[in-house]
């Protein structure tokens, strides 16, 4: 019986991916490991037929056309067997005590396994070249119950990422019918965000899991490639207002996690198209900001009185100056780029 299925999108990852699928490997006979080669040029499609042939009792090998890290995990979602799947991307790893840790609380709660909808567990934040590695944990989350949304609490800065976030298979693939954007990179948000107004019982395990590199010059995450594909940043961000607008309801505990969410998201964008300072970029956040006040005006009113909102909207460069120091301190509370 496979307790966790791991979806691991691959593209060109010919460098780095052995890391993380030995990572997994280690888990043994009770996970499966899921690995979609997305068209890739170089020898990852071989190094995935490898691991397929070696650990077939473990190992499921996708190849498909170039489809874009959602595609990837859209088609590998297809293939998963076990209760519980996970995401992780290829130039990522987990830390193999805490996994056998989350295999071992699979196994002993399986009687009652079924009514948790969502585990969270800690990443860390795996930057090249640093000596002080930043974890990313929840000490507001009680540990060893289960949890609804109303007794939720985040601290400032640390809400959910895909690297933290364990689904019920179920709650993907049936709930929330998940099929995530083609050819677009930050899909990651999608995934975690969209299946939240399904999720009932949560579980806070305290571990630190997930290793989330940071450090590659093409990495998405990249400030000047996040630049440069500000354009597929935006279309994630319009989904997520649209999704959040039609579906969510704000009054509720979820709902006021996801508004949050939303904020932040359209922060960064902001924040990102005030960095390029271009004609069309600073008109881009405009269209951006208007967007919000046509789908939601009391989500736009809310968003636009908050720090961030009152920061990214200031006018003229001394404006865009202090967006920028706002950026900083953004930077250092969310923790990302």
């Amino acid at each position: 019986m496979k307790l966790l299925s791991v979806i691991v999108p691959c593209y060109n990852a010919e460098d780095f991916m052995e890391r993380c699928i030995n990572s997994l490997i280690l888990g043994g006979n009770e996970i499966q490991i899921i690995l979609v080669d997305d068209g890739s040029i170089d020898k990852t499609g071989k190094i995935i037929d490898w691991y397929a042939k070696e650990f077939p009792q473990i190992v499921t090998a996708i190849h498909q056309k170039n489809g874009g890290h959602g595609e990837a995990i859209n088609n590998g979602l297809k293939k998963v067997v076990a209760t519980y799947v996970k995401i992780v991307d290829s130039d990522d790893w987990l830390d193999i005590q805490a996994l056998h840790q989350v295999l071992n609380f699979l196994r002993s709660n399986i009687s009652r396994i079924k009514s948790i909808d969502m585990i969270i567990s800690n990443y860390i934040y795996d930057k090249q070249g640093s000596k002080h590695k930043k974890i990313i944990n929840y000490p507001r989350i009680p540990t060893n119950q289960i949890l609804s949304w109303d007794n939720l609490h985040f601290s400032v800065g640390k809400y959910l990422l895909m690297h933290s976030v364990i689904y019920r298979t179920d709650i993907l693939k049936n709930k929330a019918k998940l099929k995530l954007p083609q050819h677009s990179f930050y899909v990651d948000n999608i995934y975690v965000f969209e299946p939240l107004i399904y999720v009932k019982k949560i579980y806070y395990l305290d571990l630190n899991l997930y290793h989330y590199f940071i450090g590659r010059e093409d990495q998405s995450v990249n400030e000047q490639v996040m630049i440069g594909k500000i354009d597929q940043q935006l279309a994630i961000n319009r989904q997520m207002i649209n999704f959040y607008t039609d579906n969510v309801d704000p009054d509720t505990s979820v709902g006021k996690y996801m508004g949050r969410y939303v904020e932040i998201i359209t922060t960064i964008s902001s924040i990102l198209l005030l960095k390029e300072n271009s004609l069309r970029s600073l008109q881009l956040k405009k269209s951006l900001w208007n967007f919000i006040k046509r789908k939601d005006e009391v989500l736009y009113k809310k968003m636009r009185h908050r720090v961030f909102g009152i920061g990214v909207n200031l006018p003229g460069e001394v404006g865009r100056k202090t967006a920028m120091s706002i950026y900083r301190i953004a930077r250092k509370v969310y923790g990302f780029n």
